[in-house]
Parts: structure tokens; sequence; C-alpha cells
């Protein structure tokens, strides 16, 4: 049996129309299903807890954004259910970092034809997350986005970066960079004027960013990009290059590897895991290795 957990909003109704098209299918092809709607904010998290205890389930489908898959994540880990995932949002940046297709038909040709793959998951502080962990300017954005009504107007999987770069480029208005101290596996690393740390497990955030280019999900690491010491207009100029991983190459950027971190500032900083807020800093990150069973 295949539970579907559709958010209806996602996309700006993208996901409820591509469910659908899915329902008829499934019902032409004899397929056993059940389909769930989210209702509210974390809905989706409290809907798989009560399938997880069902026999019989072969997947549980998330329909929707990362949004979407970000709840169905927290309410799977500890399982052994496969995840499976028809994207349906503006980012849909987990489906793009394991090369699930954006394509709705093609996506539930892997999920009912394909084996089920185990990937590494972050944990901020019992918060899991499956693409990156952005803290600072990153989560401020996201936080941003979020609350804009540009996220709806370019809800299209093609234009889901350009909902990204507005949030950014008002966001950068007003940011100031801090300084803070970075613990990375015990070893201590005192940072003046970072405007980001980003925490990857996939290389993808922000509608297809490409922020940390050899973030593997299966590696038992992060891969930490962070950004320091620029002014606002060396940090607008580099804006642009982060849509080809091509940011990496300057000095004020820095590429690191490690299982845990702790990062603490004299003030809080933001935290988004998968583009949701789901914290502040202080805070401490860790990988949860061979923890995620995937359809893809």
């Amino acid at each position: 049996m295949y539970y579907f957990i559709v958010n209806k909003v996602s996309g700006s109704g993208r996901a409820y129309r591509i469910w659908n098209q899915i329902e008829k299918r499934l019902n032409k092809e004899c397929i056993p299903y059940s389909v769930f709607f989210t209702e509210r904010q974390k809905h989706a998290t409290e809907l798989v807890k009560e399938i997880t205890k069902k026999d019989n389930v072969s997947a549980i489908v998330a329909i929707g954004g990362d949004g979407t898959v970000h709840e169905v994540i927290n309410g799977i880990i500890g399982t052994t259910t496969p995840l499976g995932i028809i994207p349906a949002g503006s980012g849909n940046d987990f489906s793009r970092g394991l090369g699930i297709p954006l394509d709705y038909n093609l996506a539930l040709n892997r999920l009912l034809n394909g084996e089920p793959k185990i990937i590494d998951i972050g944990n901020v502080n019992s918060t899991y997350f499956g693409t990156v962990a952005g803290i600072g300017f990153d989560g401020k954005v996201a936080d941003t986005t979020n609350r804009s009504k540009h996220k709806k107007l370019f809800s299209s999987v093609r234009l889901g970066k350009i909902s990204y770069i507005i949030s950014a480029l008002n966001v950068l208005l007003r940011y100031k960079p801090q300084d803070i101290t970075l613990k990375i596996d015990n070893e201590l690393h005192h940072l003046p004027g970072v405007w980001l740390v980003a925490v990857a497990n996939l290389p993808f955030y922000g509608g297809g960013l490409v922020i940390c280019p050899k973030a593997v999900s299966n590696d038992g690491l992060f891969e930490i990009c962070i950004a320091q010491n620029m002014t606002k207009l060396q940090f607008l100029r580099l804006l642009p290059t982060v849509f080809k991983g091509n940011h990496t190459h300057s000095p004020s950027i820095t590429i690191l590897k490690g299982k845990e971190l702790e990062i603490i500032c004299s003030d809080p900083l933001l935290i988004h895991g998968d583009g949701e807020i789901i914290g502040q800093t202080p805070t401490k990150i860790r990988i949860e290795h061979s923890a995620l069973h995937v359809m893809s």
C-alpha cells in the first residue's frame, strides 16, 4: 500500500493538480493507495507518525515542495519506511539533489519501480533536515521568502530561484555580518565578518542554487560553506555565481567538512533547514548517518 501526503497549496495549487493526474494512473493500473491532505503546518509529520504504525506500507509519498518533504522526514525518521517524492513545489531541492525527476510521471515511475537507497540526514536540536541548514543571512532570506507574496508569484519549478534572489536582495540592504565561533568536530574556528554558514547534506537550496557542489548524501559528512569578510557590493557580485557553484573559487568562501558543528555568536542568528525556520543560534548540528530510506 502506498500512502500519499498531498500539500494542496504547494506550488500555488500545482501539487493538487498533479495529484489528480496521479490518482487517475493509480486507479487505471490498480495500484493500492491511500491519500491524505495536509491542513496546517506540521500536519504531514503527524500523519506520517500514524501511517508508520500500519502494516504493509510500501512507501509514504510526499507530493509538494521541500517544506512538505521536510515535514514528512521529521515523521519518518527512526523507521525503515521508505520516503517517496513527487516534486510539486517551487524549489524541489531535495529531489534535485537525489536525481528524482521533476516530471511527475517520471517521478512516479521511479517510485513504483525503484529500490530504496539509504542516505544521511542532518539534525539541528532534534529537528531533521534533508538538504541544507543555513545560518545567518540564509536564515533571514528563508524567513523573508516564506513570508513574501512573490513566492506564490514565482511558484513554478523554473522560477523558484527568482523568489530566493528577490528575498536575498531585500535582506542584503540591512543585513550586518557577525563574528562567530564555529566548532567542527572539536576544532575551533574564530571567524570574523561572517555572512552565512551553509551546512549541506545535498548540494542545492533556494530553488537550485549550488551552495555546496560536492555535498554527498551518504558519506557521513556535511559539506560546510562559510562566506565572510566581504562588503555588501562584493557579496552582491558573488551571489550570481552560486547558480553554478562557482562561488567556491572566491577567497571569501571557505569550504570545510565535518560530522558535528557548534555555532556561537553574540547575537542570535536564524537557522533554516530545507527552507523552513527551525531555530536560532547558539546551536549544535550533527549528521545522522544512514538514517533515511528514500525511493530514488
